[in-house]
């Protein structure tokens, strides 16, 4: 499970690229081995390598990345170091809510309370799917779609750009990329077509049921994302 890194030193870089879950092409034929090669070696490491730029230059330290999305966010003089943290913790997210393709039936299909949420907050997985497609269609321009639970019920959201769910007081379950860089290698245009995919192979299910219970351990207060 990826944690937050500290900033607590002077010289080293304070924010790290995590590695990934798994193989580059495990995510195939889904998402190729290319496009993992250019989202995370060169998309989200930028973000990581500019934030520890921004946050050295601003002589920023002992802040974990969360704390850091929520002190600079809606600051307009420090708008450059949210999007650049939020990116990270977006992309850190984003990779351990997938599981690749037939690595089995634990993460691929929720189970248990999960299952028992979507039923009552979608009528079932197939309209939460359905729901997240078309979030994801509606999203103009960059962002993500969520998966969250708002401390009373599993809700779908769309959100722009760098923006994150915890800011808004809800605890993320799961995400799907729809910044371009996601899937235009793989799929050009076809935004939908992508994300269907993803949503019927790709999602990690435990990873959403571990947000899920996190969550609901604390008596239904919001738990601070699992990073």
């Amino acid at each position: 499970m990826i944690r937050d890194v500290p900033v607590d030193t002077k010289d080293a870089a304070p924010f790290v690229l995590p590695p990934l879950p798994f193989d580059e092409n495990a995510l195939a034929p889904i998402i190729s081995a290319r496009t993992v090669q250019f989202h995370y070696g060169k998309h989200h490491r930028a973000y990581v390598d500019k934030l520890n730029l921004l946050v050295q230059d601003r002589k920023i330290r002992e802040v974990s990345l969360v704390d850091l999305i929520r002190r600079t966010h809606g600051n307009p003089g420090q708008a450059d170091v949210f999007n650049n943290a939020a990116q990270v913790w977006n992309h850190n997210f984003y990779w351990q809510s997938l599981a690749p393709a037939g690595r089995g039936s634990e993460n691929q299909n929720p189970g248990g309370a999960l299952t028992q949420m979507i039923e009552k907050s979608f009528g079932g997985l197939p309209a939460l799917k359905t729901e997240m497609v078309e979030n994801a269609v509606a999203q103009f321009g960059s962002g993500w779609v969520w998966l969250l639970w708002d401390g009373r019920a599993l809700r779908v959201t769309k959100t722009s750009n760098a923006h994150v769910p915890f800011i808004d007081g809800n605890t993320p379950l799961l995400t799907v990329d729809v910044w371009e860089h996601a899937y235009y290698l793989d799929y050009q245009n076809q935004r939908e077509a992508h994300v269907t995919a993803v949503l019927d192979e790709l999602l990690n299910w435990t990873f959403a049921a571990e947000n899920l219970e996190r969550a609901k351990a604390l008596g239904g207060r919001l738990a601070a994302p699992i990073q």
